[in-house]
């Protein structure tokens, strides 16, 4: 069962045991990461028992241990590839972005309808969206981003699809009509800051 709540804890335990790696811990008990991570030690253990991880009451968990446990749950000993659709302000940056790299995510070919956005960068090859289902077969990438403006993004979606995408994080701010198979994240960053703006008014009037 997917459960989304869970997967980005799970991240966020990850970053916080990273952090405790790099400032010399080997081990660390759940009410650390708990308090770390924004929640109690009942749900960092209860969230680690729903992937088989137990650690030790009195000696707590190996960090390595959990580290090398949570990277194999997300598949980070391989690199995964994957494909950018747009390359406008947004599609860009994300060529331009360093902290891939670190979690073994290699973004290999972007692509646009736009001739002239198709100049190489960032060392990634970019293409005409024509070129889409022959560069899925060739690379056997099966995850996708879409940048592109609200109008495109489901016919963008539509021919991943056909392509063989199962994964796709969605920047347009549309909801994509997808089969079952197929997951998608909605990345919608004016709702984002517009719901911060709301708790912060929120937190203002009280």
């Amino acid at each position: 069962m997917r459960n989304d709540k869970i997967i980005r804890r799970l991240l966020q335990y990850r970053t916080c045991l990273e952090r405790f790696k790099k400032i010399g811990f080997e081990q660390v008990y759940s009410y650390n990461l708990g308090k770390e991570a924004g929640v109690s030690a009942e749900q960092v253990r209860k969230d680690f028992s729903r992937f088989s991880i137990h650690g030790n009451k009195k000696a707590g968990y190996q960090i390595d241990d959990l580290l090398e446990m949570l990277n194999k749950t997300f598949g980070k000993h391989e690199a995964k590839k994957v494909f950018i659709v747009g390359m406008g302000n947004i599609g860009r940056a994300l060529l331009s972005y360093k902290g891939f790299l670190g979690k073994k995510i290699e973004i290999v070919a972007g692509f646009d309808i736009d001739p002239s956005k198709l100049k190489k960068r960032e060392g990634v090859q970019l293409f005409h969206l024509d070129e889409l289902k022959t560069m899925t077969e060739q690379t056997n990438v099966n995850i996708a981003i879409i940048a592109v403006p609200d109008s495109q993004a489901q016919r963008v979606c539509d021919m991943l699809v056909v392509c063989g995408i199962k994964g796709i994080m969605n920047f347009a701010p549309i909801v994509l009509k997808v089969p079952e198979n197929v997951f998608v994240t909605n990345i919608n960053l004016s709702n984002e800051l517009e719901s911060l703006v709301y708790y912060v008014n929120e937190d203002e009037s009280v």
